[in-house]
C-alpha cells in the first residue's frame, strides 16, 4: 500500500517514537499539543491501512526480521497477525481519542507529559508487534517507564505511594519475565534453529520437560497477571488508576492492560501448552475468584475512579478464565473483548474527567440529577454504560457471549459462578448511574453544564464505535481466527 513492505510496522513503532522525542523540545502549549494530536492521528492513519491487508502477499508486509545482536540470536522481529493488528489498531484509536478529550487540560511541562504518553504508545506498539523475546522484552519496559513518570510527577495527593506500589509490582514482575525468557533462550539451541535463538518460531519449537514448563509457566504468568491484574496480583491497580492524571489511567486501563492478556495468548499458551493444561483450574479459579471479589467491592465504593478500576478487574478476569479454557471460541471472544473493553473503559473515564473537571469531586455521594443540566452527556455515558454490563446490541456482549460459551464447555461450574459478576456488574453501573446522574441536583451538580463539541464528537465516536461492532461483528472474526487457529493447534 505505502510501496515498502517494511513501512507498515516500523512506522507504527518509529512514527509515535520520534514524534515523542521532537515534542520534549517544543516549548510552547499550544504547538505541543497540536503536534501531538496530529502525530496520533497520522499514526491511526497508518494503523487503519494495515488493516486492508487481505491476501498472503499483501500481508508478507506486514513482517519483518533484521538481525540486531547477531551472536546472541537476537533479532528486530516484527509482525501483525490478526491480533496485532486488532491491537495496534485500539492503541492507534485510543490516543486522539484521548488526546482530544483532554485537549483543554492544562498540564505542567506540557511537552514532558505529552512526550512520554507517545513513548508510552511505541512501546505498546512494539509489544504488540515483537515476534523476539528480547525485543519484546525491551518494548515490555518502554511502554510501563514512561507510565512511572506520569504517575509520580503528574498524579494526585497520594501519587508517590501509588506510583511506589506499581513500581514493585511491574518491576518483580518484569524481572520474572526476563529470568524466564533467559532460560527458554538458553534451552533452544537443540532446536532445528541449531543456534540460540530469541525468535518466537524457536521458543514454540523448544522442547521443554514437564517440570520445567511447570516452573518457567509461573515465571511467565506472574508476570502477565501483574500487568491485567488478576486475583491477587491487583492490588497496586485501584490506588494507581485514582492517582494517575485520568488521561494515563485512560492508557493504562483501555490499552496497556491488554499487554498481559496478548502475553498470555502470544507466549505463554503456545510454549507451555503441558503447563497450561496443569494448572487451568487454578488460574480460572483465581480469575472467577477475582471477578467476584472485585465486583462485590465496586458495589461499595463512592468513588468513580476506583469503581470503574475494580469493574476493569472484573472483566479481565472473564478474559483471563475464559484464555484458559483454551477453546476456539473463548479465545476469539477474548480477541474481540479485548478491543471492546478498550472502547467501553475509555469511555467511561472520559465521562468521570469531565464530571470532577467541571464539579470538583468524583464523590458519588456528593453528586446527583446531572440529566437536568447535561442530557447529551446523560445519554452517551448511559450508551457506554450499556455496553460496559454486555447488553445486547452492543459491543462487548459479542465478546462476553463468546469467552462464557467456552468457559461453559470446559466447566459448567465456572461458568455458572462467573456469570454471578454480570449480575453484580449491573448493579453496581446502574446504581452508579442513577446516583450520579438522576434524582435532584443539590448545591454542587447545580453548576453543572452541558459539555463541548469536541467533548461530545469524541462521546459519539465510541457509541458509534460500540453500536458498528455489537451488530456487525464480522469482520472482528475475519481478522482473529488465523490467530485462533494458531494457538489452539498446539493443545490438539
Amino acid at each position: 500500500m505505502f510501496g515498502n513492505d517494511i513501512t507498515i510496522p516500523h512506522l507504527l513503532i518509529f512514527f509515535p517514537l520520534v514524534a515523542g522525542l521532537i515534542t520534549f523540545f517544543i516549548r510552547k502549549e499550544s504547538s505541543v499539543k497540536a503536534w501531538s494530536l496530529l502525530s496520533v492521528i497520522l499514526t491511526l492513519i497508518i494503523s487503519i491501512a494495515s488493516l486492508y491487508y487481505r491476501n498472503d502477499r499483501a500481508l508478507s508486509g506486514l513482517n519483518f526480521n533484521y538481525q540486531w545482536i547477531k551472536y546472541m540470536g537476537a533479532s528486530i522481529s516484527l509482525s501483525l497477525d490478526g491480533m496485532g493488528r486488532l491491537l495496534t489498531f485500539l492503541t492507534a484509536f485510543s490516543f486522539p481519542v484521548i488526546f482530544i478529550a483532554s485537549y483543554r487540560n492544562v498540564y505542567k511541562n506540557t511537552n514532558v507529559f505529552y512526550g512520554l504518553l507517545l513513548l508510552a504508545q511505541a512501546g505498546l506498539m512494539g509489544v504488540f508487534l515483537s515476534s523476539d523475546a528480547l525485543l519484546f522484552y525491551f518494548f515490555w519496559e518502554l511502554a510501563l517507564i514512561p507510565v512511572y513518570f506520569l504517575c509520580s510527577y503528574w498524579g494526585g495527593e497520594k501519587r508517590i505511594a501509588a506510583t511506589f506500589k506499581f513500581f514493585i509490582y511491574t518491576f518483580t514482575g518484569s524481572l520474572f519475565l526476563l529470568v524466564g525468557i533467559i532460560y527458554v533462550y538458553l534451552q533452544t539451541g537443540g532446536t532445528p534453529f541449531s543456534d540460540h535463538s530469541f525468535s518466537l518460531q524457536a521458543f514454540r519449537a523448544v522442547v521443554l520437560s514437564s517440570a520445567q514448563q511447570n516452573f518457567l509457566f509461573w515465571l511467565f504468568f506472574v508476570a502477565f497477571a501483574v500487568k491485567m491484574p488478576i486475583f491477587p496480583f491487583h492490588t497496586w491497580q485501584p490506588d494507581t488508576y485514582e492517582q494517575a492524571p485520568t488521561s494515563v489511567t485512560m492508557v493504562l486501563s483501555g490499552v496497556m492492560v491488554k499487554m498481559g492478556v496478548f502475553g498470555v495468548i502470544r507466549w505463554l499458551l503456545p510454549i507451555f501448552p503441558l503447563a497450561v493444561a496443569k494448572f487451568d483450574n487454578v488460574v480460572i479459579g483465581l480469575s472467577v475468584i477475582g471477578m467476584i471479589y472485585a465486583s462485590l467491592i465496586a458495589i461499595k465504593q463512592d468513588d468513580l475512579k476506583r469503581l470503574v478500576a475494580y469493574s476493569s478487574i472484573a472483566h479481565i478476569g472473564l478474559m483471563c478464565a475464559a484464555i484458559f479454557s483454551v477453546q476456539s471460541i473463548a479465545l476469539e471472544g477474548v480477541m474481540i473483548q479485548m478491543f471492546s473493553h478498550g472502547i467501553n473503559i475509555i469511555g467511561l473515564w472520559i465521562v468521570i474527567e469531565l464530571i470532577e473537571k467541571q464539579l470538583g469531586t468524583r464523590k458519588i455521594s456528593q453528586l446527583g440529577g446531572l440529566a437536568h443540566k447535561a442530557p447529551v452527556l446523560t445519554i452517551l455515558l448511559v450508551v457506554i454504560v450499556f455496553a460496559n454490563i454486555a447488553l445486547p446490541l452492543t459491543n462487548a456482549f459479542v465478546g462476553e457471549f463468546m469467552m462464557f460459551g467456552g468457559l461453559f464447555r470446559f466447566n459448567i461450574w465456572y461458568a455458572a459462578f462467573a456469570g454471578v459478576s454480570i449480575v453484580l456488574a449491573a448493579v453496581y453501573t446502574l446504581n452508579m448511574v442513577q446516583k450520579v446522574f438522576y434524582g435532584a441536583t443539590n448545591s454542587i451538580t447545580e453548576s453543572m453544564k452541558e459539555i463541548s463539541l469536541n467533548e461530545k464528537l469524541v462521546l459519539i465516536l465510541l457509541v458509534v464505535l460500540i453500536f458498528i461492532a455489537g451488530v456487525y461483528p464480522q469482520p472482528f472474526f475475519e481478522l482473529t481466527k488465523d490467530s485462533v487457529a494458531t494457538i489452539t493447534a498446539r493443545f490438539k
